[in-house]
């Protein structure tokens, strides 16, 4: 039996600002697990661009201060609560809900918040898994509707939902197209299997390249991530009948859709929020995080790392990807 944490340290929100301003490391309690519950060993936390938004208190929820950050981790279960499924000992996944986020060694939360982890995988690639590569398994599939042959264009593709819907379109028979911005991203894209790249640091006319890279049929799904004049670019080469599905909004700008271009060229515009799907439909969720943990044991759907720094310099993790320095996911190591 595992001696019991009854304290750890977690990074917390203290006031709004840059992760610099607005994160302290505190030492907080560790409850113990109630029905229902585990109590979950951290051994990673995988960073994402919504952190920065927690920290810049411009995230659509707004916890109350001070609040633990963060929407993933990767650990051991150590104790399991009366009526948990997981058991001591079980390797997962952990997708907190705030304020209770991921920045923590030591965590406990309901069993609907922890997923297996893919067998054998480590646990910085573990922490770096559900986020992106959920979401880009449900944009394609399950809100895009992905068929093979089918031309898929991947905006901000270096990035940790980007490069994974590359990787996912590619197994499922689909051609890719991404764009991102500079060579270090560009070449990052082609490393994870786009069949060309739209380098936006080089070319100005998205819509140029994009249908010249699809012999001028344009995107038949586009999974788009930036937002702002991205988006009004690419909605402008969706091929007839395309899809765009929404996912974020890493510019910082979000898009107005014009209802008049959506109906005279025939595409479709949907939004993917992953969060919602824990409210509404888990079942659903859980089926496309084993088909992404199967995916992920076949080497297919394996996180693509940038940096992992140690627990203790999370602000400056997190400067990585405010500067966009990134190409990859970038974690802390515990």
């Amino acid at each position: 039996m595992t001696a019991r944490m009854t304290t750890a340290r977690a990074w917390r929100v203290h006031r709004y600002g840059s992760p610099e301003e607005a994160l302290r490391l505190d030492t907080t309690d560790v409850p113990a697990p109630g029905p229902g519950e585990a109590t979950v060993a951290v051994e990673a936390v995988g960073l994402n661009f919504p952190d920065l938004l927690l920290c810049a208190g411009r995230y659509q929820e707004r916890p109350p201060l001070p609040f633990v950050p963060g929407f993933e981790a990767a650990g051991v279960v150590t104790a399991a609560g009366p009526g948990c499924s997981v058991r001591e000992g079980d390797r997962v996944i952990l997708v907190p809900e705030l304020p209770g986020g991921a920045y923590r060694e030591v965590a406990t939360v309901p069993e609907e918040q922890i997923f297996p982890a893919p067998r054998g995988l480590d646990p910085v690639l573990a922490a770096t898994l559900h986020i992106a590569h959920v979401t880009a398994h449900a944009a394609l599939h399950h809100r895009g509707g992905l068929r093979a042959g089918e031309w898929v264009l991947v905006t901000g593709g270096a990035g940790g939902v980007g490069s994974a819907a590359i990787g996912l379109a590619k197994a499922a028979g689909a051609q890719v197209v991404a764009a991102a911005t500079g060579a270090a991203k560009a070449r990052a894209c082609l490393e994870a299997g786009a069949d060309a790249v739209v380098d936006l640091a080089e070319r100005d006319d998205v819509v140029a390249a994009v249908r010249a890279a699809t012999g001028g049929r344009g995107a038949d799904l586009v999974i788009e991530n930036v937002g702002g004049a991205l988006f009004d670019a690419v909605r402008r080469c969706v091929a007839f009948e395309g899809r765009i599905v929404v996912v974020g909004f890493t510019s910082g700008a979000v898009p107005q859709v014009p209802a008049n271009h959506v109906l005279l060229r025939n595409y479709a515009v949907v939004g993917l929020h992953l969060a919602a799907y824990r409210r509404e439909e888990p079942a659903t969720l859980r089926a496309i995080h084993a088909e992404v943990a199967a995916l992920c044991e076949q080497g297919v759907a394996v996180p693509r790392l940038s940096r992992v720094l140690p627990f203790g310099r999370a602000p400056e993790a997190l400067g990585l990807l405010a500067r966009r320095e990134a190409v990859g996911r970038v974690a802390l190591g515990l």
